[in-house]
């Protein structure tokens, strides 16, 4: 069987993982684009055994770079989430982890000059039209991956890589507040339905019967709540003006609950189908705006801190992430900018092949 390779490099970003592309070495149209993810990923089944996905969501998700257009970006990132076991690509979202992979990869790829000891790049989602910087260590104007940051949820410690994310609310929707309540009620269960770098419909963990607490294991294993879960998503979409939303992975889906371990509040977030390991890094920006802002499910739940730019702890499955916030109270919550600390690491490089039949 003849097949077609593709340029690559395979990248760890954050704490998800997967290839990272020239946007010009791939089909124009989805539909062929699509497939060929599919093909690469090995979407359709849970072991992704027929490509170089690794079985989880986290690990079935591409990155598409090109020099940007726009006045203001550097670099266009066009993000697809790929399906693990059904051939499902989803490009409305984007991934603030595999977001921590594109400044290391486009100035691999050579998409990117590095300047200096600390290289700044301006990084435009495609997906969603945020705006992000990113600042990379490259020494001698080659990019470095050992460091001693360290984040939950990846072993060891690497090159810490800042994000700021700009202009983050209501990236997906157009709205801070997509129906605009601060809270909501869908049968039976208050949530509010947020939008700050991705759209999230959260809830309280006890108005389903959880601590808040539980491992990613048996949270997926707790179908009657993925079941109740996926009722109240499937509503807060249209609530949200999403339309349909059964077959997107957006909005997604979170939990909150009290800390116990020294951060400001527990979350569990989900893809939605699955528990995520850790927490997103989009995600992340949206759950500690929730957190700030009064009137939403999160009180009760925390001391809200006071004062701006501040650092909100998330305890997650694997430990916290720390999101710093600059925002303003004037007239209801208005969040500046959202600040994160990740890591990536190239793994490999070289071609991705897929069958010819599927683009030849």
């Amino acid at each position: 069987m003849s097949q077609t390779g593709i340029p690559y490099l395979f990248l760890r970003g954050g704490t998800s993982r997967g290839p990272y592309f020239k946007r010009a070495d791939l089909p124009q149209d989805l539909e062929t684009l699509s497939e060929v993810l599919i093909a690469a990923v090995g979407a359709g089944h849970p072991l992704n055994i027929d490509g170089i996905g690794g079985g989880a969501a986290v690990t079935t998700k591409v990155a598409m770079l090109s020099r940007s257009d726009e006045d203001w970006a550097d670099i266009d990132y066009f993000f697809a989430q790929v399906s693990v076991e059904d051939r499902l690509v989803d490009y409305k979202p984007t991934c603030g982890n595999i977001m921590s992979g594109v400044g290391p990869a486009a100035i691999e790829m050579g998409l990117f000059e590095p300047a200096g000891d600390v290289t700044t790049v301006k990084i435009r989602a495609v997906n969603t039209g945020a705006r992000v910087i990113a600042s990379i260590r490259t020494p001698g104007g080659v990019v470095e991956y050992d460091g001693d940051a360290a984040i939950d949820g990846v072993p060891g410690t690497a090159a810490p890589i800042e994000l700021a994310f700009m202009d983050v609310a209501g990236s997906s929707t157009g709205a801070f507040l997509p129906t605009g309540n601060l809270t909501d009620e869908i049968d039976g269960i208050t949530v509010t339905c947020m939008d700050v770098a991705m759209p999230i419909v959260i809830a309280r963990a006890d108005a389903f019967g959880l601590t808040g607490y539980e491992s990613r294991e048996e949270l997926d294993a707790n179908t009657e709540f993925f079941a109740a879960m996926e009722a109240v998503r499937l509503k807060a979409g249209e609530k949200m003006g999403m339309g349909d939303v059964r077959d997107s992975v957006t909005p997604k889906f979170a939990v909150l609950a009290p800390a116990r371990d020294g951060g400001a509040i527990a979350a569990r977030y989900f893809m939605p189908w699955k528990t995520h390991p850790t927490m997103a890094v989009t995600g992340s920006q949206c759950l500690a705006s929730c957190a700030l802002t009064p009137g939403t499910v999160s009180d009760g739940l925390l001391t809200r801190p006071t004062g701006s730019p501040v650092t909100v702890t998330l305890e997650h499955p694997s430990g916290a992430i720390d999101v710093l916030v600059d925002y303003r109270l004037d007239d209801g919550f208005e969040i500046i900018s959202a600040g994160l600390l990740r890591t990536a690491r190239k793994l490999a490089e070289g071609q991705l092949f897929v069958p010819a039949r599927v683009w030849g």
